[in-house]
């Protein structure tokens, strides 16, 4: 039995695991509320894990406000790294495997060839290094984890880059898109679906993978394709990052090397453009 707990089942992530549940049929994920599945709250942990005793457990929990971080660092260390020990511990005391999703800002970004699970990290923000660091707190606790790193998340679920652009492109004549900052959008209907291939698979192939979408994009890029495949119709002009100042600092590259996970799990990986494609008829359809 594959009985898997969902942790941030609310989230976009969290809703793009509902939505392949469904459409797959797949009747062994467990999708319990922020009040029953808070990953601070030990005790509630516990009892969650003595109710199902799930053989997986994803957590799709995580502070991702990458500027705030640079503020409420403490916060940021609970849910990036204490929330992620807390479910780590049980999971190590149940026998459960844990996927824990992580992110290409563990990385310094300084290089200009795809980043491969084996490269240092380095990373140059509080968000980073909180990640990293949630990373870091499961090997002692447990043996049976896949922590898959990703990057540039979007859907049609939450808040996100896609649904930004969008609202913004039909407010604002022009917009300003940094275009030096290169990486791989990511549809997260297509992680979560990776992720429940190697759930499926039943592999003991633990370890650290890399997952996003195929090729390349900057920001204005991806920009760019967001317009153009919703026929808004908007001016993007491309900057430097220095032309957009942020608090947290950004990685310049963080294109991941995907050889491994599509070697290990035979995935096929859809190009960006491809599943942007998709994502926008489904946001068209809600709207």
């Amino acid at each position: 039995m594959t009985k898997t707990i969902i942790f941030g089942a609310s989230g976009q992530l969290g809703q793009c695991f509902k939505k392949l549940a469904a459409d797959k049929n797949l009747d062994f994920f467990i999708f319990p509320d922020e009040t029953e599945a808070n990953i601070l709250d030990v005790e509630g942990l516990a009892k969650l894990f003595d109710k199902h005793k799930p053989a997986y457990a994803v957590n799709c929990a995580a502070y991702t406000a990458v500027d705030k971080a640079e503020d409420e660092t403490e916060l940021a260390e609970k849910i990036n790294k204490t929330g992620v020990e807390n479910i780590a511990k049980l999971c190590g005391e149940h026998g459960t495997t844990l996927i824990q999703v992580s992110t290409d800002f563990v990385f310094k970004g300084d290089i200009s060839s795809p980043l491969t699970e084996e490269d240092e990290t380095l990373p140059i923000s509080v968000y980073g290094q909180t990640k990293l660091d949630g990373e870091k707190v499961i090997p002692p606790l447990t043996d049976k984890y896949f922590i898959v790193r990703t990057a540039w998340l979007y859907s049609e679920f939450a808040n996100n880059y896609v649904k930004t652009m969008l609202k913004l492109g039909s407010e604002r004549p022009e917009l300003k898109i940094i275009a030096d900052q290169a990486g791989t959008p990511t549809y997260a209907i297509d992680l979560a679906d990776c992720i429940i291939t190697i759930i499926t698979s039943g592999s003991t192939a633990y370890g650290i993978y890399h997952y996003s979408n195929e090729g390349i994009a900057s920001w204005y890029d991806f920009s760019k394709a967001i317009f153009d495949l919703s026929g808004t119709e908007v001016k993007v002009i491309p900057i430097p990052t220095s032309g957009y100042p942020t608090k947290a600092t950004r990685p310049q590259y963080s294109v991941m090397d995907k050889t491994k996970i599509k070697t290990t799990f035979g995935i096929e990986v859809p190009y960006w453009r491809d599943s942007l494609k998709v994502c926008i008829g489904k946001i068209k359809q809600q709207n």
